[in-house]
């Protein structure tokens, strides 16, 4: 089962998942509420992936998402802290060249301050 958390500061959304990203799982509510986010002004993303044991494609399609819809309002995803198995999948489906991925949140928060 799937947990998150999020938390705006300032325009920056940090999402905290836990357990595996199963898109059908839920999905459909981290997407609602990471839009609802969007409306409140957040334009950057940093998602902290360092405590999902595992990613489907579903998962995948998730990330994704929510990918298109901050860049399609100029702004960016930041994945943080993957698992060597989410790492591989990331690499294996090509999305390492897509992603902006960080070994910390604090990298992270870096890139953003510095784009």
């Amino acid at each position: 089962m799937n947990q998150f958390k999020t938390e705006l500061a300032a325009d920056v959304l940090h999402v905290d998942l836990s357990g595996d990203l199963i898109g059908e799982d839920n999905g459909p509510q981290i997407l609602e509420k990471v839009s609802s986010y969007v409306d409140k002004g957040a334009k950057f993303v940093v998602i902290d992936l360092s405590a999902v044991r595992y990613v489907n494609s579903s998962g995948i399609g998730v990330l994704i998402t929510i990918l298109t819809k901050f860049r399609n309002i100029g702004g960016e995803v930041y994945l943080v802290s993957p698992s060597e198995h989410v790492k591989k999948l990331l690499i294996i489906t090509k999305l390492q060249a897509i992603f902006s991925i960080e070994d910390s949140k604090d990298e992270a928060i870096a890139k953003i301050k510095n784009s």
